[in-house]
């Protein structure tokens, strides 16, 4: 009768000795194995880009020293990223935790216990007895639940891990882009202070003109309206600069008030050494941290389809355990000693539709996803196009925009002239003065913009952390 019941079930375990559950292979099949997502970018055109490899410290491409040590800073103390640190550590805990299922596990048991048998007609106290064990197990993972849940566990630490350096690329985005705005409100404070001085100068010379006759009351009212306009506009660029510098604070885990007082007089942009690197699709995809963090998190639902699948099996340890027992007055005798030595097996049947509907569940979260996959390949290659193409155009608006400021520039000075040499009227050389301070505003905001369209490529290629 022994041997008749074990026949089966040994038999069916042999036959779950093959890991449970498919082995997990990157998606041959999907958005990121196109020719169309691989290649290079539709938009990266002109001298101004190249297909060299993004660096991973891409900041440091605009050869500024104050730039690198406040990313630096804020790599180190920022608090979104201590909490990203935060919950690898817990993943990698929670996988150790896993691991740990694969030694051996023991356990220690005793007890005492008085017993006088019912019927005696006796008052006595009893029997004291003892019961003291010790038992180990080890189980033998025939059908691999154990393996795939140690690969879900450790394909959930990666897919933590890139969570971690996609936070990486956005502080490093977020600092590089504050610095940028600190040194853009100053260099635009520069630009329309300079307008101001030149309108101040009209101002000065139509009141010399005013009392020597030559000029109206009114022309001196124009005039001062003008430089009171364009005054108005100064505040608003310390604003942005005060706005930028608690920024920068905040990135680096200080308080606003803490902000760094060496970057507060910037006032030249930064700007790229040489062509700015943006590779291809293929390397975009390598790279970008949330597209890893999808396909790992495709590789951690693959191995839990086998950890529902091997539930499907009996789950064999081998088992023994040591143990003494008898009346507390014979503690120690050779007769009080047992022990045991053999497998121990449990197995969830008949509850195999409970089984088959967590199968099905793991199936189905693997092809969201993997549906999930494509969507972040997708949507990192539409942000790339976008972030180029507005680099691009912005590149020609500036251009233009510099031409229109150069030209506004020799109109106001020819008005000036005319004006001082009485050939012509006030009205015109304000205009001129209005069009000249328009385009130097113009112009200006467009340079701003372009840095800005640069940290914006750099944000969509990925770049900002290091593989180990």
């Amino acid at each position: 009768m022994r041997k008749s019941l074990w026949t089966p079930l040994l038999a069916l375990a042999l036959a779950a000795c093959a890991t449970a559950g498919p082995d997990y292979r990157p998606p041959e099949k999907s958005a990121a194995t196109t020719p169309g997502a691989r290649g290079a970018f539709f938009s990266a055109q002109g001298t101004a880009l190249s297909d060299a490899e993004l660096p991973d410290h891409w900041w440091r491409l605009y050869d500024d020293p104050k730039l690198d040590a406040l990313v630096e800073q804020a790599l180190a103390a920022n608090t979104d990223l201590r909490v990203a640190e935060a919950h690898l550590t817990a993943a990698q805990a929670v996988l150790r935790e896993v691991e740990a299922g694969r030694i051996v596990g023991t356990a220690v048991g005793g007890g005492a216990a008085l017993a006088r048998p019912s019927g005696t007609g006796e008052s006595l106290p009893g029997v004291v007895g003892y019961d003291l064990g010790l038992s180990a197990s080890y189980p033998l993972d025939l059908n691999g639940r154990i393996k795939r849940a140690i690969e879900a566990g450790a394909a959930d630490v990666e897919t933590v891990a890139a969570a971690r350096d996609h936070v990486r690329v956005g502080v490093a985005a977020a600092t590089a882009g504050a610095y940028a705005q600190v040194c853009a409100a100053n260099y635009s404070l520069g630009v329309n202070r300079r307008v101001v001085a030149v309108q101040r100068e009209t101002l000065a010379a139509t009141r010399r003109l005013f009392k020597g006759g030559r000029g109206t009351a009114f022309d001196v009212s124009r005039a001062q309206a003008a430089v009171d306009a364009s005054e108005a506009s100064l505040p608003a660029f310390d604003a942005q600069r005060r706005s930028a510098l608690y920024l920068l604070a905040t990135l680096s885990g200080r308080a606003p008030a803490d902000y760094p007082r060496d970057v507060e007089g910037c006032a030249v942009l930064p700007a790229l050494r040489a062509p700015l690197p943006v590779g291809d699709g293929a390397a975009l995809i390598r790279r970008r941290p949330d597209i890893r963090q999808a396909e790992r998190s495709i590789a951690a639902d693959t191995a839990r389809v086998g950890v529902a699948t091997a539930d499907l099996y009996p789950q064999i340890s081998i088992g023994g355990s040591l143990g003494l027992s008898g009346p507390l007055k014979g503690f120690g005798s050779g007769t009080g000693f047992g022990m045991s030595l053999g497998p121990l097996l449990s197995w969830s049947f008949p509850n195999r539709p409970v089984v088959k509907a967590r199968i099905a569940q793991a199936d189905a979260r693997v092809q969201a996803d993997l549906a999930s996959f494509d969507g972040a390949v997708l949507e990192a290659l539409r942000q790339t196009e976008t972030a180029l193409e507005t680099y691009r155009r912005h590149a020609e608006q500036t251009a233009a925009l510099d031409r229109a400021r150069d030209s506004a520039g020799l109109s106001a000075g020819q008005a000036g002239k005319l004006f001082r040499f009485g050939r012509g009227d006030f009205l015109s050389l304000l205009d001129a003065q209005r069009s000249l301070a328009s385009a130097e505003a113009s112009a200006a905001a467009a340079r701003v913009q372009l840095v800005q369209d640069q940290i914006a490529i750099f944000l969509a290629l990925g770049g900002g952390w290091s593989a180990p």
